[in-house]
């Protein structure tokens, strides 16, 4: 048994709270475990330079982390003048992952940008802002088809996202914290309700692995992400968001 006494194969408790915040176009909070992540979605009527008189809308995200989010204080990007490597790394992320399940030439010209606000992390930030990412975005896009913006809706499929790695040899499903500084392979996968996957990232971090390995952690992944999917289903359910892509 794992120190949460989890199985090798068992999610964290998964929590998804929709419309967390007021004034956002879309919003969702997540806990997965101990991380607790905010995702908001603001639309625009503008897109990028590379896409005016196109007709084609355009998704992006902002990712961040307070400075308590972590056991020792995170000095925001302000002070230091720049947007960390990771932190771009990971809104990048986010915003292609959001694109690939979108039919963006529905959204007109118009942006949506996801910003993804840690909280408190402990492990599958990327993954569990990606999750939540999913539902703010479908609900903005709910609330542009209620006001008659959008006739259809954009999002073709839910996405969702976890965390699996090897840790002393054994192969584990969504990795806190502490098992993820003593991973000897990290992987994030990202997945669709159908299955399909849109990125996985696979790093041999103190050892290298062999296509089986790779193999049987795509396997683990695909569990925990069918049951992360199943979870937002039931949400946007409650919020008659309910399209036959995700029956």
């Amino acid at each position: 048994m794992r120190a949460s006494n989890r199985s090798f194969d068992e999610l964290r408790p998964i929590k998804i709270k929709p419309d967390h915040l007021d004034f956002a176009d879309g919003s969702s909070y997540i806990e997965m475990g101990k991380t607790k992540i905010i995702a908001a979605a603001t639309t625009e009527n503008r897109v990028p330079f590379f896409l005016k008189n196109s007709g084609t809308g355009w998704i992006t995200a902002e990712y961040s982390m307070l400075p308590r989010s972590t056991e020792k204080r995170n000095v925001r990007d302000r002070i230091i003048g720049r947007i960390s490597g990771r932190s771009q790394e990971i809104q990048r992320l986010i915003g292609r992952t959001l694109r690939a399940v979108t039919e963006l030439s529905l959204l007109g010209e118009r942006t949506i940008i996801l910003d993804c606000d840690v909280i408190q992390a402990d492990g599958g930030t990327r993954a569990a802002s990606i999750t939540a990412g999913c539902i703010a975005l479908a609900l903005a896009l709910k609330k542009m088809m209620d006001e008659e913006i959008i006739d259809q809706m954009p999002l073709k499929h839910l996405v969702g996202s976890v965390s699996v790695g090897i840790v002393k040899g054994e192969p584990l499903l969504d990795l806190d914290y502490s098992e993820d500084s003593k991973a000897e392979i990290d992987m994030n996968v990202i997945e669709t309700e159908k299955g399909q996957l849109v990125e996985v990232q696979a790093t041999a971090e103190k050892k290298l692995f062999s296509r089986r390995d790779l193999s049987n952690l795509l396997s683990l992944a695909d569990k925990g992400i069918k049951e992360i999917i199943q979870t937002q289903r039931e949400v946007l359910k409650k919020k008659s968001l309910l399209f036959m892509a995700y029956r």
